[in-house]
């Protein structure tokens, strides 16, 4: 989450970002400036960049256009996506660079997200979008299940258009075909995509079905077991599973976790950080923990949360509000609807002037508190199915627990980050998971950050990540 306004702060974050390409039109230079802006701006470190343009390199080389030019930025965050625009601007987070295993995994990214600019996906895409809007079948509801009703309330990242099943099993295809010509074990991306089913359910299992999360790479890219299946036929095509020698394979796997040996995991305080239920955020100076049984999901503009099976979310941003306008006037002035004026009272939390409301829409109710802290005004916008005395109690704790953070906090406030170790003599999962700097399903996170299987062991000698402070 950044300072107001959100928007236009988000890229600043990160001083040297800069336009990746200062030739791009002015619309590709505006789309390149929001991607930044939602997330997180550009991740600095040349050692990665120099790796990932090389395999870039390779890439194209080996495709069907080498005449084509792409731009690669990596983005400093933690959502595992990655994408690319019709100018050959090609995007990849260090959430999926952490989750890949090897440079063939990261390869069969690069190489599928190519393979939409190769096919021409996104004119594609539009073309059929202007076709349903002169048809008159727009869906004008974009939420139509009012299970999935807080999702609207969450609704804040850039919303990038997903592609339709077949070009994505056509863009899997075209980027296996590319990753083998180049060299490149073309099972990566089965690898790959199994990495990314595993990590989606370890995160409904964290949180429930109904998250409002950032979308990741499995929202615009669904990893189906249908495409696992394409995948591996597509490799099969060009050489046989065990085509690589073991030693092949573990010398590839060292070489790339060497290269990504330290990079950030998760968020970076610069922005904001979530541990547990507590977020903080050393660079504002400012902390609170949601409710009981709520997850929480940091993203660019604001922090989302939702409780386990999806009765209850949030929402916290930051907005400016005139020093003479009155917190409480300010919650009536329209910024959000049918606010129930009976209950707008002015209070005080942890020394800061606040004001709260309840507001009442179709699926949802909601209890709304904005506090002022220096300059801002942080709004927390609650929602749950039905508003009681309890559920009002339960959201009054959480923003109780609203306070400045001390100078030993801030100065604590330091980014996880992956430490690659070498497996010795009678280590298991359960021992090195135990050494990771996460407080939930430690194992299990292990398990998908390594690419392991549930009854996969260690080998001695081999080398895996662990997540340190």
């Amino acid at each position: 989450m950044t300072p107001a306004p959100m928007q236009p702060q988000a890229a600043a974050t990160t001083p040297a970002a800069k336009p990746a390409d200062d030739a791009l039109s002015p619309a590709a230079q505006r789309e390149h400036q929001r991607i930044l802006a939602a997330y997180g701006g550009v991740y600095n470190d040349p050692r990665l960049q120099v790796m990932i343009e090389q395999t870039v390199e390779r890439l194209v080389a080996a495709s069907e256009k080498p005449d084509l030019h792409y731009k690669v930025t990596m983005l400093n965050s933690q959502s595992i996506n990655a994408f690319a625009l019709p100018t050959g601007q090609l995007y990849v987070t260090r959430g999926l660079i952490a989750l890949a295993n090897d440079e063939s995994e990261l390869a069969s990214v690069l190489a599928h997200e190519m393979g939409h600019v190769i096919a021409h996906h996104a004119e594609i895409r539009e073309e059929q979008a202007r076709n349903a809007e002169l048809a008159n079948r727009v869906v004008t509801d974009l939420i139509s299940d009012p299970q999935a009703g807080a999702l609207a309330l969450a609704k804040s990242k850039l919303a990038l258009a997903s592609f339709s099943q077949s070009q994505e099993l056509e863009a899997d295809a075209i980027g296996v075909g590319i990753a083998a010509r180049a060299g490149y074990d073309p099972y990566g991306a089965v690898r790959f995509l199994t990495s990314m089913e595993h990590n989606s359910d370890l995160k409904a299992q964290q949180s429930g079905p109904i998250n409002p999360a950032a979308a990741d790479f499995l929202s615009s890219h669904p990893a189906t077991p249908q495409r696992i299946t394409n995948a591996l036929s597509n490799a099969r095509q060009y050489r046989a599973p065990a085509a690589d020698s073991p030693d092949d394979l573990a010398k590839a796997k060292a070489t790339y976790l060497g290269d990504i040996d330290g990079i950030v995991f998760g968020e970076d305080p610069s922005e904001g950080f979530v541990r547990g239920r507590r977020f903080l955020h050393p660079k504002l100076g400012f902390t609170f923990t949601a409710p009981e049984g709520f997850t929480l999901d940091n993203t660019a503009q604001a922090v989302l949360g939702v409780k386990r099976g999806g009765a209850m979310a949030l929402r916290l941003d930051v907005v400016r509000v005139p020093a003479e306008q009155t917190l409480a006037a300010y919650l009536t002035s329209g910024w959000i609807e049918n606010i129930d004026p009976a209950t707008v009272d002015d209070i005080v939390i942890n020394g800061f002037p606040g004001a709260t409301a309840a507001a009442k829409g179709d699926q949802w109710e909601f209890r709304l508190y904005a506090i002022r802290f220096g300059s801002d005004v942080y709004r927390f916008i609650f929602a749950t199915k039905h508003r009681t005395p309890e559920t009002d109690r339960i959201f009054r704790e959480s923003i109780g627990t609203f306070r400045r953070m001390s100078l030993a906090e801030i100065e604590q406030a330091k980014p996880l980050h992956l430490m690659v170790v070498t497996v010795a003599p009678g280590d298991t999962v359960e021992k090195l998971a135990s050494r990771m700097a996460v407080t939930d399903r430690a194992v299990e996170r292990f398990r998908v950050l390594n690419g392991l299987g549930p009854a996969d062991r260690l080998k001695p000698g081999s080398e895996v990540k662990i997540v340190v402070e």
